[in-house]
């Protein structure tokens, strides 16, 4: 979710909610770079991926491949800050949850 529009990225693998979380947080950091922008807030409801995030940007210790990831993205366009959200306030989740229910 980016403004306000859903935004999905099909045939990204399988793997655990950790995963996804992370899968969709540099899917929303590559957004914000194509798009320009700088000072954003990223929200995620997986504390452990949003705090995992936040220690890797405030100590730009890339200890695995995903924090790499991360900070190569934050070199472009740096977000102000990674914020937890209760899972039933994130409009990307409940964006989600709709689409898989319309496909079943």
């Amino acid at each position: 979710m980016l403004r306000g529009t859903p935004h999905f990225f099909d045939d990204l693998g399988a793997g655990s909610n950790t995963a996804a979380e992370w899968q969709a947080l540099l899917c929303g950091m590559t957004l914000a770079r194509d798009l320009g922008l700088q000072g954003f807030d990223l929200l995620g409801d997986s504390l452990e991926a949003v705090r995992e995030a936040s220690a890797a940007l405030s100590t730009g210790s890339a200890i695995s491949p995903r924090r790499e990831a991360l900070l190569a993205l934050a070199a472009q366009c740096r977000p102000r800050r990674i914020r937890w959200i209760k899972r039933e306030q994130n409009l990307a989740g409940i964006a989600l949850e709709g689409r898989w229910q319309g496909v079943r």
